[in-house]
């Protein structure tokens, strides 16, 4: 697998710290599980707030600190997220699927129950917690999603086939890591569906009227 393009070391640092959402964080360590050069970058990100960590003064903590902390656990805010179904068969379902995404699949790519949004893209939503949307979404070759920005930020991870925008074109394991800064219009550019991985925590912005017309329909 030759990646091209990879997270941005803020991105990797915000992984490294544990400051995530759940949906992000599937995404780069799905990109990581295929990435030879981010598992390098993570380790030395770790390395640096090891380091820091060891640097910051201790702190004492409040006499009760204990009692507030099982209190927390006793309550709803300190209840874990739930989370799909874990497949114990999914790791070896698809060669497409990274390790850490097929934990949250039970079945294939082409025998995932995909959704219709417009003829020739279609998606499947992780239903995630937290803030914005994880999904897959499958385009047709010859097809795009409209031109938009970013409200927040954007993560695209390609599973198969490939699509071309302003920034270059993305293959298989490349992430197109985005922030509001960035307009582009994705266009499935080869002879298969293009398959990506896509986590955000804002929706999006389209430029265009169609865009802004099936928004709320397709709920990007």
């Amino acid at each position: 697998m030759n990646i091209r393009h990879h997270l941005d070391d803020a991105t990797l640092l915000a992984y490294a710290a544990g400051s995530l959402s759940e949906g992000m964080s599937l995404l780069v360590a799905s990109h990581i599980d295929r990435c030879p050069h981010c598992q390098a970058r993570l380790q030395q990100a770790e390395a640096v707030g090891g380091a820091l960590l060891d640097e910051l003064p201790p702190v004492a903590l409040a006499p009760d600190a204990l009692e507030q902390v099982l209190a927390l656990l006793e309550t709803e805010a300190g209840a874990p997220a739930a989370k799909p179904a874990v497949s114990t068969r999914a790791p070896l379902l698809d060669g497409n699927i990274p390790a850490p995404l097929a934990h949250y699949l039970d079945k294939p790519l082409d025998e995932l129950e995909w959704r219709t949004l417009v003829p020739g893209v279609r998606q499947l939503d992780l239903r995630l917690g937290g803030p914005g949307t994880t999904r897959l979404l499958r385009i047709a070759p010859g097809l795009s999603v409209p031109h938009h920005s970013h409200r927040g930020n954007e993560l695209t991870l390609i599973l198969r086939g490939s699509y071309s925008d302003e920034l270059g074109r993305f293959q298989a394991g490349d992430v197109a890591d985005l922030d509001e800064q960035i307009a582009h219009q994705p266009i499935s550019d080869s002879g298969e569906d293009c398959i990506c991985l896509i986590a955000t925590d804002a929706p999006l912005r389209f430029s265009g009227l169609m865009g802004r017309l099936v928004q709320p329909f397709i709920g990007l």
